[in-house]
């Protein structure tokens, strides 16, 4: 199974849409990492980008990320590719935790900020601001 992380500097960052890379880890049915790979993030908002398309179009099958707005997670969904919210720290150890059973979704979406674009087109998304996204 593959399973993608938003990453800065090795841990899950809490920015689904600006992160600095996407960690794309291959486990086995023993739950072991078999494969490892770094995509890079796109510029720009990540449910406008095609980073969706690229982690769908390489088998990813699940997503754990900390803070994700409404709509990368319907967009990632309509991919095929489920979502896990609320995840933080060490990415490989929340990797393991996720694969023993350990971290749900927490169903939580981050605060949304609407934005205009210059295509005339508009859709919200998430902003770090230093503090929790409740």
């Amino acid at each position: 199974m593959k399973v993608a992380i938003p990453s800065h500097s090795g841990k899950v960052d809490d920015h689904f849409g600006h992160c600095e890379y996407f960690q794309v880890f291959t486990t086995n049915n023993s739950k072991e990492i078999i494969h490892e790979e770094l995509l890079a993030s796109p510029n720009g908002c990540g449910c406008k980008s095609n980073i969706v398309e690229k982690l769908s179009e390489i088998g990813v099958k699940v997503m754990l990320a900390g803070n994700i707005g409404g709509g990368a997670v319907n967009k990632l969904s309509e991919h095929g590719i489920a979502v896990v919210r609320g995840c933080s720290g060490d990415v490989k150890t929340v990797l393991s935790e996720w694969l023993n059973g350990n971290i749900k979704d927490n169903g939580e979406m981050c605060k949304e900020h609407e934005h205009h674009h210059e295509d005339g087109q508009q859709h919200q998304h998430q902003h770090r601001h230093g503090d929790d996204c409740d």
